[in-house]
């Protein structure tokens, strides 16, 4: 009689086992019945002699001229273990081939449809138990390589152990690994066209990574999350409404403060202190520069390789899922940034991750970014499409984040973005509007909102594209809110200008008013504003020393009383006075400055009235919430308005002086009567000198500005004045 592995095994199909080579190792590997016969094939590396433990130990055959590849004929078909020795070891494993497929059939027709709206629960590393043993599920997206294997510390790196199974058309191979579980880090070794080895990659769906500069992925476990935020996720919606005060504090992880030894704060020290600290401040939310695992720590996060895998520069997953939560129980809303406009060409990644340009354009025309020399996604295949939009999902529902803020949605819109006449390639009619993008954002916001209701998305958005917080049923593009981008340039260049000059650029402030109205807009102070030789903001505003201070002041008066929702970048709000530097803290001691500690305790009591007042909030995006009562004293540079909510609620009127010179001003008001004096940037708690309305005005009939009653103020030099109808005023 034949022995089995001179019936069994073809040389062709033992080589190509033995050398990694084989396209369908499954069909092989594991129990097979052929010709009537059952037998099982392993290969093990590595091992002389190799024994099945199953109903009876079972000695296996090695196969000749092919060292660790054994076969050994079985009785039946029953679960199995198998025992080898070999370099004077012996070692006992369950074999993965033993194990049938994870993916089911809808999963499998929905990947390959591009539908699967939550495709990490089945792609990535999942810790499972698989026919009764414990393991991990490997699953990865690869329809162009010929193989694809797991690799890792646990089989020596070695791509010939762990081979996995290739999952019909979908272009999906999965595995089952036994005994991996919880910190195994992991890699993909991918056989391309060819048999080319590509270089290893990390998972685009893991968990987890490596600390840098190791850049493997780590299996983790995100199974049963424990949240006791159910309170804050019921009523979220409302609060993050158009109608709701939003001030959002946005905080890059690594540098907002350091531990003793310049050590980066954990998740779980942030979820004490920074939500401790932003709460204290009155904000209502904290965004987080991107937190999905970069591998450069210059990046800011914002060439991300592991879209799914929280940084572990801080933890893992569920310690922050613990920083979200704890923000949560103090009422604070989080947002992140996402950033689906581009990714980095590091090896590992994503780039060229099957041996072609599988996430990426071929032509560079449409595929690189010449700025940041990264990759852009192919948004028209429905599989990079399913990715993002799954993506958004992921963080939404995993991580219960509130919210997302779309970095570089311009570069995503225009196919020219940044590009030279012939680099780039137009759209089918001949336009410069990527369509794919376009697309892909709508999707992205129609499946946010219509999942998770109660979330809000941002679009960092610069151009004048029509229509991107505007519902995608009505013609838009869906957004909750869109970064006003206008309104921080032109504001700003006026604020640099010594206040002599400021008379010819009296309109930069009040610009922003003839658009206002045109989308759900954001007002942002971000950390682009305070890197790159562009200075602090303390370092923008002209004048010396005191100077200084009181332009800021008055700047975050107006900031805080214009039209829209507001987002300060950290350290903004206590006058960092250097540019931010990612590498290290905040200079926190600056607070023992009574002029920084001043602008704090401003920034914390805007936050105070901004919330407390429904006129500076609840009509920001339409315009029955704004008033101008002067917008043309060029010459002394005022601005006055008003702000209105709804008829019932007490109106309040700002008055701006942006020059050094104090002036006794008449000033219109909406409605006659008591009016408080609830904010003044000159105040001394805040660095000022008090100079100002102690015990507010009382209006007389005298008309200015359009109005029938007015009163003399006090404006004190660079400064805000805040008034409030008081108690049982009349209102109009």
């Amino acid at each position: 009689m034949a022995k089995p592995s001179e019936t069994l095994i073809d040389p062709q199909v033992a080589r190509a086992i033995v050398e990694g080579a084989h396209g369908d190792p499954f069909s092989v590997l594991g129990l097979h019945e052929k010709g009537g016969q059952l037998s099982l094939t392993a290969f093990v590396p590595g091992a002389d002699r190799l024994r099945v433990l199953a109903g009876a130990e079972v000695e296996a055959t090695p196969v000749p001229d092919f060292p660790g590849l054994f076969t050994a004929p079985m009785q039946r078909r029953e679960p199995y273990r198998l025992r080898a020795e070999g370099h004077g070891a012996t070692w006992e494993f369950d074999d993965a081939f033993r194990f049938g497929p994870i993916l089911g059939e809808m999963d499998e027709y929905l990947l390959g449809e591009g539908t699967h709206k939550r495709i990490w629960q089945v792609l990535g590393a999942h810790p499972m138990t698989h026919e009764g043993v414990e393991g991990a599920t490997f699953a990865v997206w690869a329809p162009n390589a010929e193989r694809v294997s797991v690799v890792g510390d646990f089989n020596l790196w070695d791509g010939r152990r762990h081979p996995m199974r290739r999952r019909g058309m979908t272009g999906v191979w999965e595995t089952f690994i036994p005994g991996i579980g919880e910190g195994t880090a992991y890699k993909y070794e991918i056989r391309g066209a060819g048999g080319a080895l590509l270089p290893l990659k990390a998972d685009p769906v893991g968990f987890g990574s490596e600390h840098a500069p190791k850049n493997a992925s780590v299996v983790r476990d995100i199974r049963d999350p424990h949240w006791s935020d159910a309170d804050w996720m019921a009523e979220r919606g409302p609060r993050q409404s158009i109608d709701a005060p939003i001030s959002v504090y946005e905080v890059h992880l690594g540098s907002w403060k350091r531990a003793p030894g310049d050590r980066m704060l954990s998740y779980l020290e942030l979820a004490d202190q920074l939500v401790d600290y932003a709460a204290g401040m009155g904000f209502t939310h904290i965004e987080l520069m991107p937190i999905s695992e970069f591998p450069f720590d210059g990046s800011w996060g914002y060439q991300p390789v592991g879209l799914y895998a929280p940084t572990i520069r801080h933890g893992t997953p569920n310690e922050f899922r613990a920083l979200v939560d704890a923000a949560h129980r103090k009422g604070l809303g989080v947002l992140i940034d996402w950033v689906p406009g581009h990714f980095p060409t590091d090896a590992h990644g994503l780039g060229r991750f099957d041996g072609t340009p599988l996430y990426e354009h071929a032509d560079p025309r449409e595929g690189f970014h010449q700025d940041w020399n990264t990759l852009i996604y192919n948004y028209g295949r429905t599989e990079v499409s399913n990715f993002l939009t799954s993506n958004a999902l992921y963080w939404l529902e995993e991580y219960h984040v509130d919210g997302l803020r779309v970095d570089a949605v311009a570069s995503m819109l225009y196919r020219d973005y940044s590009r030279k006449a012939g680099e780039w390639v137009p759209n089918k009619d001949g336009g410069r509007e990527n369509y794919e993008a376009i697309a892909l954002l709508k999707r992205v916001n129609v499946t946010a909102y219509g999942e998770d209701p109660g979330v809000v998305t941002v679009a960092e958005e610069s151009t004048a594209f029509p229509g991107v917080s505007r519902p995608v049923n009505h013609g838009g593009l869906g957004f909750g809110f869109k970064w006003n981008m206008g309104w921080m340039n032109d504001t700003l260049s006026y604020m640099e200008k010594d206040p002599i000059h400021r008379r010819h650029h009296h309109h930069q402030m009040t610009f922003s008013l003839h658009y206002a109205w045109s989308e759900n807009y954001l007002l942002p102070i971000s950390h682009d504003e305070v890197v790159h030789g562009k200075g602090s903001m303390l370092q923008k505003m002209p004048g010396e020393g005191p100077e200084k201070f009181a332009n800021l002041r008055a700047y975050y008066g107006y900031m805080w009383t214009h039209p829209g929702k507001k987002l300060i970048f950290m350290g903004c709000e206590f006058a960092q006075d250097r540019e931010w530097n990612h590498n290290q803290s905040l200079d926190w001691h600056l607070l023992d400055d009574p002029s920084h500690r001043g602008v704090q305790a401003l920034v914390r009591d805007l936050n105070r009235i901004y919330r407390e007042t429904p006129a500076l909030y609840r009509n920001d995006s339409r315009p029955e919430g704004f008033q101008w009562l002067e917008a043309n004293d060029a010459d002394q540079s005022v601005f006055a308005y008003a702000r209105k909510g709804r008829a019932e609620e007490p109106m309040v009127v700002v008055a701006l002086n942006m020059t050094p010179v104090e002036r006794r001003y008449r000033l219109g008001f909406p409605a006659g009567g008591q009016w408080d004096e609830v904010l003044n940037s000159d105040a001394a708690v805040y660095g000022g000198l008090n100079r100002g309305n102690l015990g507010g005005v009382v209006t007389e009939a005298v008309g200015w500005h359009g109005q029938e009653q007015s009163a003399l103020v006090t404006l004190p030099p660079l400064s805000a004045v805040i008034f409030r109808q008081a108690e049982g005023a009349g209102r109009t």
